[in-house]
């Protein structure tokens, strides 16, 4: 049997947490033969860890045969300690009246003590992915904390913009989901990202010429996906859990699967145009586990580069309301 990999998660016992942590103890992230260790981290109140205790049991009702151990700690040192992976689920929500600027220094704060922690005790190979928002700029946050571990190791979920503008296009072309293929996220995980409907294949076609309503693919199908959140809490009253943790383990089994291609958001290094010290979606090509490749050959039409230019904005935007806090 391999030895099990250590997984940590942040806000264990959130609604996300709840909808992840037994899809990657039943092996649906690593694999049907990957044991696992899972290392649950909640806030260090009495109420959350509670719930985390009635997560645990549960688990161990479920009698997961890939399921090695847990730990269960509102302490980060205890949590991050030398694990392979470390999915930064928790954060604090956008409440009524907040801005964004607020709300990106106040997650700030907590994703600087990760990211330090992260650096010190996880281990040598450790990889991390970041899910609460703003997803990109926490995960330029935690990546700036780091001395041990390289920029490549932090990544951001654009995952789920991918997953839902897959399916709002088969929807459209009435095609089976799985007749989609090549579409990327572009730029920031927020109303701004741009999906690249004209690198799409529908059924191996261009998709632009299965769906040839131009003025739906620039307009209904981008708000569609880019507020798809925002429509979702309006619906049922709480935000994306099931199919955000979803889409985390597709983040992850992807960047664990050599040759897979997906949308990530990485930093930069100016690629597509983009600030090359922002985390931007991608489409990247994984190369070994945990190791990818941004895919640079893609050309990109005036609406596209306009799309581009207007997240890349976003995203140094945001930097600059968090820039005394990437000194490290």
């Amino acid at each position: 049997m391999k030895t099990p990999i250590r997984v940590a998660v942040t806000g264990a016992a959130g609604q996300i947490g709840y909808s992840l942590l037994f899809r990657i103890a039943s092996g649906a992230m690593f694999g049907p033969d990957q044991p696992v260790i899972l290392q649950l981290i909640e806030v260090p109140v009495e109420k959350a860890m509670k719930a985390l205790e009635g997560v645990s049991m549960e688990l161990d009702d479920c009698a997961f045969p890939l399921l090695k151990g847990m730990v269960l700690t509102d302490s980060a040192n205890v949590g991050f300690k030398d694990a392979n992976w470390c999915l930064l689920v928790g954060a604090k929500p956008r409440g009524p009246g907040m801005e964004r600027a607020d709300l990106l220094k106040d997650n700030g704060k907590i994703f600087i003590a990760q990211g330090k922690v992260i650096d010190q005790v996880a281990a040598e190979n450790a990889r991390v992915a970041v899910v609460g928002n703003p997803a990109n700029t926490n995960c330029m946050i935690v990546a700036s904390q780091a001395k041990r571990l390289t920029p490549d190791r932090f990544t951001a979920m654009v995952r789920l913009d991918q997953n839902r503008a897959q399916t709002q296009l088969a929807k459209k072309a009435g095609v089976d989901l799985t007749k989609v293929k090549d579409i990327f996220i572009y730029g920031n995980h927020s109303p701004s990202m741009f999906p690249a409907f004209a690198h799409a294949k529908i059924d191996g076609r261009p998709a632009t010429q299965v769906i040839t309503d131009q003025a739906w693919l620039q307009g209904p199908f981008c708000e569609t996906v880019g507020k798809r959140g925002a429509a979702i809490i309006a619906a049922r009253g709480a935000s994306s859990a099931a199919s955000a943790a979803n889409a985390l383990v597709d983040h992850v089994r992807d960047l664990m699967t050599p040759g897979a291609i997906h949308s990530v958001a990485v930093k930069s290094n100016g690629l597509y145009g983009f600030d090359p010290e922002v985390w931007a979606g991608m489409p990247v090509r994984t190369t070994g586990p945990g190791h990818y490749e941004v895919i640079t050959n893609y050309k990109m039409d005036d609406f596209a580069k306009q799309k581009i230019a207007a997240t890349n904005k976003e995203l140094v935007e945001e930097r600059a309301f968090v820039a005394d806090m990437l000194k490290g």
